[in-house]
């Protein structure tokens, strides 16, 4: 199993905007030196605790910042742009990374985004294969173009200029394109049949239960039986919160402290999806009744944490209820406190890894 990092990112609100950037960057830094395979970052506009407005120019500058660390979009949101334009960006930012991109789509789901940018109402999901279609075709042609799409359409036909160099639209480092990565959030996604049918590596979130997480896999399971694919654990990635600690007493202490990193996260989601009248999505099982659900139920189902042997028996569990992924992806957390957070990454890349990857050879073996 590898190990990735997930960043929404999620910062408490009224923070200074420049220190919870640095903290990204420090994180990010810090899971290039520990090993970690990928680093992926979310992209909103219109909200003050997620402020990456654009994951390929806050990636394009880890580039020089970072050493091995693949770094992904955790995702774009296809109906926001311009195919042409998009597919320029992201080729540039692959160049810039030395072929360390990874692509990750979506369709968008935060509704002030949606609404700033006139997209309500929109088939974002139609937007979004659209785009994709189009995208690759840029990538794997040259001029003249002249692709019509069902909301774009890319010409350039009559200002084609080899000469002058006029005309190509710019192709990533990695041919015929970047690896690309689909997130998937709700019971029986239908992202899923999608990374199926069009070879995406799913992204299960971290904010639902993991038995919704299971339903991911096997509807992938299912699509793959239909398209007479053999479905390949090891492209799905599995998102969850995670905190270690040399102890589970001080690891329990710190995920409950009333206001904390993931206190105040899972109190936040919580508000967000009653607001959305949705909070069944937050049932830490399918019969749990929507009435009783509290954020601080959440949190402690949702969060992984205690000693380095209690997360290692945990993870394992997880992965024999859910699945056989092939990443785990550790979900960023506030940096309040630096020191223990930094602490708990080295003990999940240094300690528990090794120990989860261990059981999952000898298993194999046996």
């Amino acid at each position: 199993m590898k190990l990735s990092l997930f960043m929404m990112p999620m910062h408490n609100m009224n923070r200074s905007y420049p220190l919870t950037l640095d903290e990204d960057i420090e994180q990010f830094t810090l899971a290039d030196e520990l090993g970690f395979e990928e680093a992926w970052v979310g992209e909103h506009y219109s909200s003050d605790i997620e402020q990456i407005s654009s994951p390929l120019v806050f990636l394009a500058f880890m580039a020089s910042r970072t050493k091995q660390i693949k770094l992904g979009t955790g995702v774009l949101a296809l109906p926001y742009y311009h195919p042409a334009q998009l597919a320029s960006h992201v080729a540039l930012v692959d160049q810039l990374t030395k072929g360390r991109f990874i692509f990750g789509i979506g369709t968008g789901a935060l509704g002030s985004d949606i609404e700033v940018l006139g997209l309500e109402g929109a088939n974002r999901q139609d937007m979004m294969l659209d785009s994709i279609d189009l995208i690759k075709k840029i990538w794997t042609s040259d001029p003249p173009y002249d692709f019509k799409g069902k909301f774009w359409n890319i010409k350039i036909t009559e200002n084609v200029w080899p000469d002058l160099g006029v005309g190509p639209l710019p192709k990533p480092l990695q041919q015929p394109y970047p690896p690309m990565a689909i997130s998937v959030s709700s019971p029986n996604s239908s992202s899923m049949r999608v990374a199926a049918q069009l070879d995406l590596m799913p992204i299960s979130a971290n904010f639902v239960a993991s038995w919704v997480v299971k339903t991911h896999w096997e509807t992938y399971l299912d699509e793959c039986r239909k398209l007479g694919k053999v479905a390949d654990g090891s492209k799905w990635r599995v998102a969850r919160s995670i905190f270690v600690a040399e102890t589970d007493k001080g690891a329990e202490a710190y995920v409950q402290k009333p206001g904390g990193a993931y206190d105040w996260y899972y109190d936040y989601m919580f508000q967000v999806y009653s607001r959305m009248k949705a909070p069944g999505l937050l049932a830490p099982r399918p019969d749990t009744p929507p009435e009783s659900i509290t954020h601080q139920m959440v949190r402690d189902n949702f969060v992984i944490y205690g000693s380095p042997d209690t997360v290692t028996r945990k993870l394992l569990a997880l992965r024999d209820e859910v699945g056989p992924f092939g990443t785990l992806m550790m979900t960023a957390h506030d940096w309040s406190d630096k020191a223990i957070m930094r602490r708990s990454m080295e003990l999940l890349a240094n300690d528990v890894m090794p120990r989860v990857n261990a059981e999952l050879n000898a298993t194999q073996a046996a």
